[in-house]
């Protein structure tokens, strides 16, 4: 545990745990205080995480989630509020991408990336808000660069993406009159399992790519997952309704 313990006595909802950005910030989460129920579809990975947490003296529960199911989504909101008494963060991870010509994409493909990236950052938020509603809380969601910007051969990834900036907005609008906090998270690249096996088509025109292959090294999951529990902090206390990039500057020009 860490002498900084911005998180004492909160709990956080987090999907995707199971490794990549998501274990990152539920380490980094509980680190800092907070009681972490964490949801991913690969049980080793989430036991993995778990154990790392709990070697450290944190505190996490997890469960294997499907989270394209509003009912898995809701009834594992219903079992982290149960087991921590309340609800203070959520943190919309979990994600999938895949690399396609456009007419080469079926409709599984475009159904798993949909159904993971936006649908379930749906069902999630939906069971969420009444409990962040009576903690005051705040929900993070992860876009993404290509939810920023046009991006050849991932047509339906950078369509998920962008469906979840205007998610964090609009839903930022229906409760800015409230105290709960909404706000997007847009990493670019970082070195995670999700890059690791992210196959580009053989036959691709590599010149179509260079305009978000980006200027600097791809990020460490640490260094995206230390700006989203300044998000999640009482420091950002202003910060409501915006997508926060986290890209080493591929979306500044």
């Amino acid at each position: 545990m860490t002498d900084e313990q911005r998180f004492s006595g909160k709990t956080a909802f987090l999907t995707g745990v199971a490794s990549g950005l998501g274990r990152a910030t539920a380490m980094q989460l509980a680190r800092e205080g907070a009681s972490v129920f964490g949801v991913d579809v690969d049980a080793d990975g989430l036991n993995a995480t778990r154990a790392a947490i709990t070697d450290a003296g944190g505190a996490c529960e997890t469960r294997v989630v499907d989270v394209r199911s509003r009912d898995a989504c809701h009834d594992a909101v219903a079992a982290a509020v149960s087991e921590f008494g309340g609800l203070h963060i959520v943190g919309n991870i979990a994600g999938v991408a895949r690399s396609h010509h456009f007419t080469d994409v079926t409709e599984a493909d475009y159904d798993l990336i949909m159904g993971v990236n936006m649908a379930g950052m749906f069902w999630v938020s939906q069971a969420a808000m009444p409990h962040l509603l009576e903690s005051h809380g705040t929900l993070i969601n992860i876009a993404s660069n290509a939810g920023l910007m046009g991006q050849a051969y991932t047509v339906p990834y950078c369509t998920s993406k962008g469906a979840v900036v205007q998610f964090t907005k609009s839903l930022a609008m229906e409760y800015v009159k409230s105290d709960v906090r909404i706000n997007a998270l847009a990493p670019g690249g970082m070195k995670t399992a999700l890059v690791d096996g992210f196959n580009m088509p053989a036959d691709l025109d590599f010149s179509l790519m260079q305009n978000y292959m980006g200027y600097r090294d791809m990020a460490e999951a640490e260094e995206v997952a230390s700006v989203f529990a300044f998000l999640a902090s009482d420091a950002a206390s202003a910060v409501h309704g915006s997508i926060w990039s986290a890209d080493g500057g591929l979306t500044a020009s």
